[in-house]
């Protein structure tokens, strides 16, 4: 059943979001040839700077699915083997055993077993999911750090392993895919940024979508407030960091439009093949880092409604800014949406993250959007 779009319901939803609490939020909702796009609330607390649904933003790990989606291009031109184990292009990265049991597919779809390795690069965050005992001091001492991909890797390839290689479910690991961005750049003999923005991005005819230069967002955007769980009060921005400490894996810059079309035309077929499309599709039980156990495949994980078939894409944040971006199996009905706050939710004794009003008036929102 087809529920085209309401912009007056869409309007109110999105209103309802920042009047939960988040400072301002923008996004693009398409149904065929109609497209609606909304803002509401500020890009600035300070100046009461209006969000605009133009607006660039830091999409987190959205990145994962062009990165993905690279690997695959390397697959089908036969550079890459998807079940091949990654010990046979980085052996030093991924030695012994581990390198030979490990597969690229496995990196792709976070069930290597590799664990994250955040909390050894964000000492203040060592406890991380436990977040009763954590701290945001990190994200201010490493706002300019740049680090080096290998670095980030070693630390999660020597961290004990969260699962065995292979083993479900997985665990979502960002040391997955700065493995894949050496792979990338192992086979292409340029960096896996490069190869993305030529071969991902313009491919897809993306004009505002880019991998950072430095720490600055390049374009009209939003400041980003990072409430750490109610340990920042009030937020604090984060827009300005360096985004080396997640590289292809999470420091794409973009737009809620351009998000919209590149997931259009993934699933069209027009990104990776047919086959390739059908790999990414296929799902296994993932623990995602909210400890929720998902449905993940190569890059993309799916959201099913009510009668209205099964959505794919994938959702990102960073310190300060969050993403979702939707797309409906066959094309027509889409979402993406972007928020300047993250982490709102304050915890309990335990640790365990509180329910706040802006949980029910996002997930409200996304019905809408998907759902009508």
């Amino acid at each position: 059943m087809r529920n085209p779009l309401n912009p007056a319901e869409l309007n109110a939803a999105l209103e309802n979001v920042h009047r939960a609490g988040i400072p301002g939020l923008f996004a693009e909702v398409r149904d065929g040839d109609q497209v609606w796009r909304g803002a509401a609330g500020v890009a600035d607390v300070a100046t009461a700077r209006p969000v605009t649904a133009d607006m660039r933003h830091r999409v987190g790990s959205v990145t994962k699915t062009f990165t993905a989606a690279a690997v695959l291009q390397q697959v089908e031109s036969g550079q890459i083997g998807l079940d091949a184990p990654i010990g046979r292009y980085l052996p030093k990265l991924v030695p012994g055993e581990r390198g030979d049991a490990i597969t690229v597919r496995m990196l792709i779809n976070h069930t290597s077993g590799l664990a994250e390795y955040l909390p050894c690069a964000y000492p203040s965050l060592r406890a991380f999911p436990v977040l009763a005992d954590t701290g945001p001091q990190s994200l201010d001492d490493h706002r300019f750090t740049r680090f080096a991909p290998t670095e980030l890797i070693e630390m999660g390839v020597t961290a004990p392993a969260v699962g065995a290689p292979g083993g479900t479910p997985g665990v979502y690991s960002n040391t997955n895919y700065l493995l894949l961005g050496e792979l990338l750049e192992k086979v292409t003999g340029t960096t896996a940024e490069w190869y993305i923005t030529r071969n991902v991005i313009e491919r897809a005819g993306l004009r505002d979508t880019a991998f950072p230069s430095g720490p600055y967002v390049d374009g009209p955007h939003a400041q980003l407030y990072e409430a750490w769980f109610g340990m920042i009060d009030p937020p604090r921005d984060y827009s300005v960091y360096d985004m080396s400490w997640v590289g292809p894996s999470a420091s794409l810059i973009s737009t809620v439009a351009d998000l919209n079309r590149f997931f259009r035309m993934l699933l069209a077929g027009e990104i990776v093949s047919p086959s390739s499309l059908a790999q990414m599709q296929r799902t296994v039980p993932v623990v995602s880092q909210e400890g929720r156990t998902i449905g993940y495949g190569l890059g993309l994980h799916p959201m099913e409604g009510p009668g209205q078939g099964v959505f794919w894409g994938h959702g990102g944040t960073v310190w300060g800014g969050g993403t979702l971006a939707m797309t409906r199996a066959d094309g027509k009905r889409q979402l993406a949406v972007a928020v300047n706050l993250q982490r709102w939710n304050r915890l309990d004794s335990s640790g365990k993250p509180q329910p706040h009003p802006i949980d029910d008036a996002l997930a409200a929102l996304y019905r809408v959007a998907m759902y009508g």
